[in-house]
């Protein structure tokens, strides 16, 4: 069997889920390959589109929270959309690729480029196609795809599916995939400071006031504060400029697990994936910052099932973080939670629902 597993470079968490897969079924010695859907069209427009989508979420988001709420709209009127007949434009391409590399099952992480393979099994394509859903609710336009399988978050999600019209026969309430890889539990960096130290992550894209948010912490609270900026250089350039001790900035990272591990207590916008990568290493967790629309989805969730605290503004952030590190009961009542709601073997669970369906 040879697998393929398609994603695309809106934001991170849709790219790295398609990584972890692929890494799953590696170390299981299956051939998996993760390939960039847009790259397949041309990338040229795989840059155009990763450069809207930036510029969606500048500021608050409110562009990116009109596409969201014009995608609801759409499934609630029951047409077609638009973002359906773009991606299907681009499905010969892709089958061109799955027939020239000899692909048995496509998996994707993105709605995207199951639209495309929806077009083609609409078409007669005998293609065998398995969803994975980044977040925890159904976003707009999951329902115009027709995978085989389904992998969604969590069981009492379900209703948010069918409700739309998905089969509750496809539904595999795995969890989103992290890699067993990514939660071996060792990190090699060493922090000189007996501070707590306090991680901030606003994602791949670098969304969100942090500059402000960063020196009120500095200002207010007495701890060590490691900064991940994501691939946003005007931000990184601006937090280095701060003199303080007590502040580590980083950029782009390929070792996120190793910083979660090092710290006591983890801030991040609610990304669906890098939420529950906090989660699976068991980390205090503060949902900071959503990108209007589906990432408040992703923060009610964990908010709903105790599984972290959500701040919507500076003085909640100083408030939640000093309240997580003096109060651990609080902590440990969080910690049980993630570890009952969590599948962390979700990526292994996935892997072997493939191999004995397939």
């Amino acid at each position: 069997m040879k697998i393929l597993v398609l994603s695309c470079s809106t934001g991170g968490g849709h790219n790295s889920c398609g990584r972890y897969i692929k890494e799953e079924f590696n170390a299981n010695n299956i051939a998996c390959d993760f390939v960039d859907y847009f790259s397949i069209l041309g990338n040229k427009l795989s840059k155009r589109i990763e450069k809207l989508y930036l510029k969606s979420t500048k500021g608050k988001g409110n562009i990116f929270k009109s596409v969201y709420k014009l995608g609801e709209v759409y499934n609630k009127m029951g047409l077609i959309s638009p973002v359906y007949e773009l991606n299907k434009l681009g499905r010969q391409k892709v089958l061109k690729f799955i027939k020239t590399n000899g692909y048995d099952l496509i998996i994707c992480s993105h709605l995207f480029p199951a639209m495309a393979l929806t077009a083609l099994k609409k078409e007669g394509y005998d293609l065998k196609l398995i969803n994975v859903a980044t977040d925890y609710t159904n976003i707009p336009f999951w329902n115009e795809t027709n995978p085989d399988y389904f992998v969604i978050p969590h069981e009492s999600l379900k209703e948010s599916f069918t409700s739309k019209g998905i089969l509750a026969s496809v539904l595999l309430p795995l969890g989103i995939p992290v890699s067993s890889h990514f939660q071996i539990k060792k990190s090699s960096l060493n922090f000189a400071t007996a501070k707590p130290k306090v991680l901030i992550t606003s994602g791949s894209m670098g969304f969100g006031d942090l500059e402000k948010i960063v020196k009120e912490i500095l200002a207010k609270l007495d701890i060590y504060l490691i900064v991940i900026c994501g691939n946003n250089k005007k931000l990184y350039n601006k937090l280095k400029k701060i003199n303080n001790a007590n502040l580590m900035v980083k950029g782009f990272i390929n070792n996120m697990n190793e910083y979660i591990l090092a710290s006591d207590l983890v801030l991040t916008k609610p990304g669906g994936l890098t939420s529950t990568e906090v989660a699976v290493l068991n980390k205090p967790l503060i949902h900071i910052m959503p990108i209007p629309g589906v990432e408040n989805y992703n923060a009610a969730f964990f908010e709903e099932h105790n599984l972290s605290l959500v701040a919507h503004n500076i003085d909640d952030i100083i408030l939640d973080i000093d309240l997580l590190l003096k109060d651990k009961d609080r902590q440990k009542e969080m910690l049980i939670k993630q570890r009952e709601f969590i599948n962390k073997k979700a990526a292994q669970e996935l892997v072997e629902f493939v191999k004995n369906k397939f």
